[in-house]
């Protein structure tokens, strides 16, 4: 039984958003600013950054389904969830400021971006997982979900492009820009206690709602009985779908903010106001997609509204590198090129987030499908299973984003106007070249998932008449 029927009051759904501030944050530092940190101003190699930070994502992606199925088990007179979101907070802050502060100071090892990326992963999953696996214990309503997780998502982005406009405006403010290396400790200070503030402060917002005893306690943890469970769980043919579409949707996303900053600074050669408008251009795109993605799920449902944004932004992010490409461009750096290049990006992010969205919602159903199939909940497993795709395809969205500039023979001292225009095709047609088949693989799969809103009031019909003709019966827990 949902915690709430019937539409769901305001203020929870601004309290739950809020608790994906930290998520947001940490996106906008992995995916914009960290491969830039350490390979021009810490000076690693940008193929070892970009490895670095792959086996970092590709380790927290095996122990984030077991930190879901914990997740699932816990038992306490503050529920499942509740326990994990105080505890992981203030160790996620204290790691985010030493990832950017990083001991050694201007020679970082390896293995000392590795460890420090490994660790704030993985709490940070252990402030995620639970909280997004609150959504479908809060609601059952098909709508309702989407309305919780357009929330999430304008709350993440917020997050993440409010810690982007301090880095243009005031970390990285000084003379060097980007490339100053105190702009970025003051960047992982600020986000370490932002990061706190957003994941506790949700929690208590909504603590009396969730807070009470599981109605069935949980057999103890095993290593053995954990991974048999989420074997199971992730072989839900409807999850396999998600998991196909989702992996290549967020191997594009993940290579193309990792990507960004390069093209931003070196192609299309952004000053400082450009930069700094380049944020603001990506949150109006999620406040659009915020009125826009209700309407669409309504009229074509979840799978067939994220296959149609995945074509559609692919096409728009195309069309500035092409008409750059054939000459048919303004001259870069000018007011007319940036203008021009923030209507495409706009459109287009628009149209990615909608992709985004549909799919993390489309997770919410697997769960009721699960629980028809083999009388058990898993929400936990479920959404660590979503974690494990996001972060196995983003780690080899920037391990491509480290070999694409290591290909197109970038120095690390680079400035941007003097890179050699072979340098810049060679990094485009790679990126561009990339793109398109990842765009059409994930609407594709995404476009087969086989649950929609008919399928899904039908099942909680039937969920729900087997649990009057048998009210004493309870669900099986993980």
């Amino acid at each position: 039984m949902a915690f709430v029927t019937g539409p769901l009051p305001q203020r929870l759904k601004l309290i739950h958003g809020f608790g994906a501030v930290a998520f947001g944050i940490k996106d906008s530092g992995f995916s914009f600013f960290l491969l830039i940190f350490y390979n021009q101003v810490l000076g690693m190699d940008a193929a070892l950054v970009s490895l670095a930070l792959a086996l970092a994502l590709l380790v927290d992606a095996v122990i984030d389904p077991l930190l879901g199925n914990l997740s699932d088990r816990t038992y306490t007179r503050w529920g499942r969830r509740l326990p994990w979101l105080y505890t992981a907070p203030i160790p996620l802050a204290v790691a985010w400021i030493i990832l950017w502060s990083p001991p050694g100071g201007s020679e970082p090892s390896f293995w000392g971006l590795l460890g420090i990326a490994v660790t704030v992963r993985m709490l940070l999953s252990a402030c995620e997982v639970p909280s997004v696996s609150l959504l479908p214990e809060i609601t059952s309503d098909y709508v309702e979900r989407t309305t919780l997780f357009r929330y999430r998502y304008l709350f993440g982005w917020l997050g993440g492009i409010l810690v982007m406009v301090l880095a243009y405006t005031v970390f990285m403010a000084g003379p060097e820009g980007m490339l100053e290396a105190e702009g970025y400790q003051r960047f992982g200070i600020f986000g370490g206690i932002l990061m706190a503030i957003s994941v506790i402060g949700s929690a208590l917002g909504q603590h009396r709602l969730v807070a009470h005893r599981p109605a069935v306690k949980p057999p103890p943890f095993s290593i053995r009985t954990a991974f048999s469970e989420i074997r199971e769980a992730f072989s839900e043919k409807a999850f396999l779908i998600f998991a196909a579409g989702g992996l290549a949707a967020y191997i594009s996303q993940g290579m193309t903010f990792s990507l960004s900053n390069y093209l931003n600074l070196f192609v299309w050669q952004f000053d400082r106001a450009a930069l700094i408008a380049y944020p603001v251009i990506l949150f109006v795109s999620v406040v659009i997609m915020f009125f826009i993605v209700g309407p669409m799920h309504r009229s074509w449902g979840k799978p067939k509204s994220a296959a149609m944004s995945a074509v559609g932004s692919l096409i728009l992010m195309l069309m500035p590198y092409s008409l750059l490409l054939a000459g048919f461009w303004p001259p870069v750096g000018t007011l007319a090129s940036t203008a021009l290049l923030y209507a495409f990006i706009l459109c287009a992010n628009t149209l990615g987030v909608v992709v985004m969205i549909s799919a993390s919602s489309m997770i919410a159903e697997i769960v009721e499908a699960f629980e028809e199939r083999t009388g058990r909940r898993a929400e936990g497993s479920f959404y660590s299973g979503h974690w494990f795709v996001q972060k196995c395809a983003t780690g080899v969205g920037i391990l491509l984003s480290g070999q694409i500039i290591a290909l197109s023979h970038f120095s690390t001292d680079a400035v941007p106007g003097s890179v050699p225009s072979g340098a810049l095709s060679s990094m485009i047609l790679m990126y561009c070249g990339i793109s398109i088949g990842l765009a059409l693989f994930a609407a594709y799969w995404l476009s087969r998932f086989p649950i929609d809103q008919a399928q899904h009031e039908a099942r909680l019909a039937t969920l729900d008449q087997i649990a009057r003709a048998d009210p004493d019966a309870s669900i099986t827990a993980p």
